[in-house]
């Protein structure tokens, strides 16, 4: 086994957005609208989701942190504009501050019809926002050795993208509420760990045989190997609010991803926790972000959270100068550690404001900041 070159590391990042009324600041039934007008700016990159006030983009192939960077900007700009036309706004954030989720009507499309079918209030109630990020690996046997190694440094991307503190006009006392919503639906949260390729094929076909599954899309893992595409698919964050986040973000999953692919060449041993472990793990990031503990499963001690994110940047250091990211990505995630992550800067602003309107508009101003 050969390391891949540089650019084979490739990249896509898929970002899901909210749909605002301008009035109300409530979330808009209006995605019907706006994606024809998005698509012709943007072709195939914009698509629907499962609800009508929810939009998603998903970047071609990039190379580089600067191609994602300015594809992120193209996109949200189209999204934007065509937003615009129809006199709605667009927001990034994991979850809107008060809009209700029985007033959110379904994209009319055969998934997702099937999904509400099948999992009832469980998926009514899914109103949250997410960041995807597809790092390709072609070798399904390496990329499920990756995956077995990158699942244990999941948590503090929770910590740094967590971007949902309110739900229902309420403050959760989380910093990502997006998560625990997520993990209502079955067969999400942290991955098993799988002793090989064929291994995790077995389980998949046992869900199939089984009738817990219709096809391995409905697997819902915070990190999984995609279906579609010879990537390993990380959907543990919520959505960014601002681009610079999201390509921080986007060359840490990239640096974490090439690491462990330096550990499977040299076949360095690794803890393999459970996954009742890591899921305590990831509550404790979705319920403090940055403001408490974290844990290196490694060693198993606890770190105060923005120490140790310090010390996972030094973990994937080497990674990252190899890929030409430590500069922009150690200065992006160091600003997150200066001014907070997004679910830090909405409750200062609902705590000098006491308004979740201004919440609202906090997030659509943040979200346009290129």
């Amino acid at each position: 086994m050969s390391l891949q070159t540089n650019n084979a590391f490739t990249i896509g990042v898929e970002e899901e957005y909210q749909i605002i009324d301008p009035q109300t600041r409530e979330l808009s039934q209006s995605a019907q609208q706006i994606y024809p007008l998005a698509h012709d700016l943007l072709g195939e990159a914009v698509q629907y989701e499962m609800i009508l006030s929810q939009i998603e983009i998903a970047t071609p192939i990039c190379h580089t942190l600067a191609d994602v960077q300015a594809e992120l900007v193209r996109l949200r700009s189209g999204i934007i504009a065509a937003a615009g036309q129809t006199r709605k706004l667009i927001a990034a954030g994991g979850t809107h501050p008060f809009s209700h989720w029985k007033d959110q009507t379904t994209t009319p499309k055969d998934r997702y019809e099937d999904l509400i079918a099948t999992y009832q209030q469980l998926i009514r109630e899914q109103v949250i926002f997410g960041l995807h990020i597809h790092i390709g690996i072609a070798d399904r046997d390496v990329a499920m050795q990756v995956a077995n190694r990158a699942r244990l440094w999941l948590a503090p991307l929770i910590a740094l993208t967590a971007n949902s503190p309110f739900w229902i006009g309420e403050d959760t006392g989380y910093q990502d509420y997006r998560t625990g919503l997520w993990w209502t639906v079955p067969l999400s949260g942290p991955p098993p760990y799988f002793a090989s390729y064929k291994s995790y094929r077995d389980t998949i076909q046992e869900l199939f045989d089984t009738h817990c599954i219709e096809d391995p899309t409905k697997i819902y893992w915070d990190l999984r190997l995609s279906e579609r595409f010879p990537t390993l698919e990380f959907r543990v964050m919520d959505v960014c609010m601002t681009v610079s986040e999201t390509v921080a973000m986007t060359g840490l999953v990239r640096a974490l991803v090439r690491t462990c692919y330096e550990q499977v060449e040299r076949q360095t041993d690794y803890p393999k926790p459970s996954t009742d472990f890591l899921r305590a793990l990831h509550w404790r990031a979705a319920r403090y972000g940055l403001n408490e503990l974290l844990v290196d499963v490694p060693t198993q001690r606890s770190f105060p959270a923005r120490e140790y994110v310090e010390e996972f940047l030094a973990f994937l250091r080497p990674a990252l100068e190899a890929e030409g990211d430590w500069y922009r990505v150690s200065r992006g995630v160091r600003l997150i550690l200066e001014h907070g992550n997004g679910a830090d800067r909405q409750l200062a602003v609902f705590k000098q404001t006491g308004n979740l309107t201004s919440v609202v508009d906090y997030v659509i101003e943040e979200t346009r900041r290129f």
